[in-house]
């Protein structure tokens, strides 16, 4: 039986996108990190979940299709083509697959990108909790920034000068400047509606879950996964030991 028909908790589906394509890493989705291809990785963190119901894998690839399936994702059809380029938008691709892959419509829609194989169910457990209990459209994940434009980030004049990126005569040192974050793809909640609705992740009301540097590798190049490898070995070394 299905977990909301037995708590009576929001309907909630997590969605997978996962394209063949990659020029950064090719077959990237497909890759093996700690014994899992990413995609696997995103599809099982999604299923450990508290709050999901459901994992939807959108692609285009027939290979990462019967890899999800084999993990247990749902895949109900491929991703059209014209949603799966290098310049195809995301927001779109999310719109499809509420449109055309989900059984039934949820009430809370959940991303889980393969590219952040580091995160765990807790991350996005915290996200759905987040979007019922805000007031928003969307939650984001993001991670405390090591530069900060206000006080170690520069812009660079058309006519060559340099300055900081945001001018400011009140930050002389970093505990002075306003704290800023980057947006990871570690998860991203959302109400259908805004996705169906809106123009973009900016253009809903948002909120956000603050998740640590080392669960927020986003990759995108070989170095990217070298570095995702050593903070895997040594997050399994340090549970093997504890």
């Amino acid at each position: 039986m299905n977990r909301n028909q037995v708590t009576d908790k929001p309907l909630v589906f997590a969605y997978v996108f996962a394209r063949g394509g990659s020029k950064g890493l090719p077959g990237k989705n497909l890759r093996k990190l700690g014994g899992h291809s990413l995609v696997g990785r995103a599809i099982m963190t999604a299923l450990q979940s508290h709050q999901v119901d459901e994992v939807i894998v959108s692609t285009d690839s027939e290979s990462i299709a019967r890899e999800a399936e084999r993990y247990g994702g749902l895949v109900p059809s491929l991703r059209p083509a014209e949603l799966a380029g290098d310049r195809s938008s995301e927001w779109l691709a999310w719109r499809h697959a509420i449109e055309h892959l989900s059984p039934r419509r949820p009430d809370i829609f959940v991303s889980v990108p393969p590219v952040s194989p580091l995160r765990i169910s807790r991350d996005i457990d915290a996200c759905v909790e987040e979007l019922q209990r805000a007031t928003a459209e969307l939650v984001l994940t993001v991670c405390q920034s090591n530069r900060n434009p206000y006080f170690n980030q520069i812009r660079v004049e058309p006519d060559g000068r340099v300055a900081l990126a945001i001018e400011t005569n009140d930050c002389f040192r970093r505990q002075d400047a306003p704290p800023v974050f980057d947006i990871t793809t570690v998860a991203y909640a959302a109400r259908p509606d805004a996705i169906l609705h809106r123009s973009g992740i900016f253009d809903c009301g948002l909120s956000y879950v603050e998740v640590p540097e080392e669960r927020a590798i986003d990759i995108d190049t070989p170095l990217d996964f070298e570095i995702a490898e050593f903070l895997e070995t040594r997050t399994r070394m340090r549970r093997l030991a504890a």
